[in-house]
């Protein structure tokens, strides 16, 4: 039977702290607390004389003054696990949780989740091969020792790595250990903490080596395990709910995200708004509910890098030089369709290849499959085709034997498309103007993976209005630019008016527009 022994790293907040001790204990489970000892004693003093009377509650025997990114942080933890250890010996699981965290499941799905599967659940990455680390130092983090905080003694820090770079003074990782790197939200199983408390006590140069690594929480314990635990019983995840800004800053959750929360597929989620009192009172009831059928979609993560990354996408650096290396060649004319609904874009090209016999191509540099002729390679996939975009068209040109090609383009591509303009071709772009009911952007949302089956309506209703505008933000964007030879097509207009368009941009008489633009079933979703 399934008991969890709570690791609850704290540094404020009394009052919430208590809170969360009784409702995780209510439950049947456990909660050994480490207080961060540059917090107030008084305020520690009101956590114990609260819960002295919980015996599923233990603190840790020393406090430890914590500060970011250095080793104190890991011995807090290692605090709070001995303490655990020796409180608590029906614990099955241990779980690392901070006073921002809260739950976001039942305790009764907690203990069924863990039940069902034997293994350890901690993020670890190879620290060397992965790209967990975004930005700043990598294996410097390592290699020196670190003494300074590089928060509070920015200039001691850089300085002394600096040092002991000039004097050749970088060191080596312990031979036996291949350094792992992730989050430091993990569910570990009791034996797996014995091992590691067991190994530590043997290998004190494995603790002098962490004890001056940079940001230990993120390679300690993901190091230890992979070293102590076979590979098949660990699942490289965290079951806690955490996301972070385009800042690099952690989300923050509000009122309005429990049904989101909800329906991911996590236990706890962080940092939870101090000020969502609402939000915490409800989290707070659910851990002791009991027959709570929880339907989970998994998106949150996917939805908070699309909310969060509007207004970046596609403006943040000028095009590279190999970008416009080439040219698709003066004599010719290049005409793009771009259109949301790529559905509609490949109907109305594959109507234009029957009516004139212009080759034209499907989403060349969207979708992987779309059929190609071999071309040596260069069109293999779509991360090479967009590095030689014009190199490879110049190749379509040629493979057709023709002075004239259509492709299909996304309009989010908008720098892709002003790069064909700056070309010596004549370039031309029509835009195809659609409907969009609720119902299809909510599919498109899924299509994505923006949303599940199991997303709840509210969170749809809140992502709908983002998403629209969206749409029509790049169709905005588009007519800004002023493309020469630029024309339009629109779901709401008659065929008749279309015709005029499509004669314009495909240089064709307009009997045989006519023909294209009445294509009966152009706009059917």
């Amino acid at each position: 039977m399934v008991k969890i022994a709570y690791i609850l790293l704290c540094h404020k907040d009394p009052d919430g702290i208590v809170t969360q001790a009784e409702r995780l204990t209510a439950v049947g489970d456990f909660v050994s607390i480490h207080f961060d000892g540059r917090a107030k004693r008084e305020d520690y003093d009101r956590i114990r004389t609260a819960l002295a009377d919980n015996p599923s509650v233990t603190f840790a025997k020393r406090r430890v003054k914590c500060g970011w990114g250095e080793w104190s942080l890991v011995d807090a933890t290692l605090q709070a696990l001995y303490a655990a250890v020796d409180a608590f010996p029906r614990a099955t699981h241990f779980y690392m949780l901070s006073g921002d965290c809260m739950p976001i499941k039942s305790g009764e799905y907690a203990h069924d989740f863990l039940q069902k599967a034997d293994v350890d659940y901690i993020e670890s990455f190879d620290f060397f091969a992965s790209d967990w680390i975004k930005t700043g130092i990598k294996e410097e983090r390592l290699i020196y020792r670190h003494w300074f905080n590089e928060r509070t003694q920015k200039t001691w820090f850089y300085r002394s790595m600096e040092w002991q770079k000039s004097l050749g003074l970088a060191r080596k990782v312990p031979s036996d250990l291949a350094i792992q790197i992730g989050s430091q939200w993990w569910c570990l199983r009791r034996q797996t903490i014995e091992r590691l408390l067991k190994f530590i006590r043997k290998r004190p140069d494995v603790m002098r080596f962490f004890r001056t690594t940079w940001i230990p929480d993120e390679t300690f314990f993901q190091t230890l395990v992979r070293h102590l635990v076979p590979e098949t019983e660990i699942r490289s995840r965290t079951l806690t709910f955490l996301v972070f800004t385009d800042y690099g800053m952690p989300q923050t959750f509000y009122n309005d995200h429990y049904d989101l929360l909800l329906s991911q597929d996590y236990l706890f989620a962080r940092k939870i708004s101090p000020d969502a009192h609402e939000l915490k009172a409800r989290l707070g009831a659910l851990y002791s509910a009991e027959g709570h059928e929880f339907r989970i979609s998994g998106e949150g993560r996917r939805l908070f890098t699309f909310l969060t990354g509007r207004g970046r996408i596609g403006r943040r650096f000028a095009p590279r030089f190999w970008e416009s290396e080439s040219s698709v060649g003066r004599n010719r004319t290049l005409m793009m369709v771009t259109c949301k609904k790529w559905h509609v874009a490949k109907r109305l090209v594959s109507r234009i290849r029957a009516v004139t016999g212009t080759p034209a191509i499907d989403y060349l540099f969207d979708e992987a499959s779309t059929a190609l002729p071999d071309l040596g390679g260069i069109q293999s996939t779509l991360e090479k085709r967009a590095r030689h975009r014009r190199a490879l068209v110049r190749m379509l040109f040629d493979y057709y034997k023709t002075d004239r090609l259509i492709f299909c383009i996304d309009p989010a591509s908008v720098e892709m498309i002003r790069d064909f303009y700056n070309d010596k071709a004549k370039v031309r772009l029509l835009e195809i103007e659609c409907d969009f009911t609720d119902d299809y952007l909510i599919g498109h949302a899924r299509r994505v993976g923006l949303a599940g089956g199991a997303t709840p309506q509210d969170t749809l209703n809140r992502l709908l209005p983002t998403i629209r505008y969206d749409v029509r933000f790049e169709s905005e964007r588009l007519r800004e630019m002023d493309f020469s030879g630029f024309q339009v097509i629109r779901q709401s207009a008659d065929a008749d008016e279309n015709a005029v368009s499509l004669a314009a941009f495909l240089d064709i008489p307009a009997e045989k527009a006519r023909e294209i633009a009445a294509t009966e079933y152009l706009f059917v979703d």
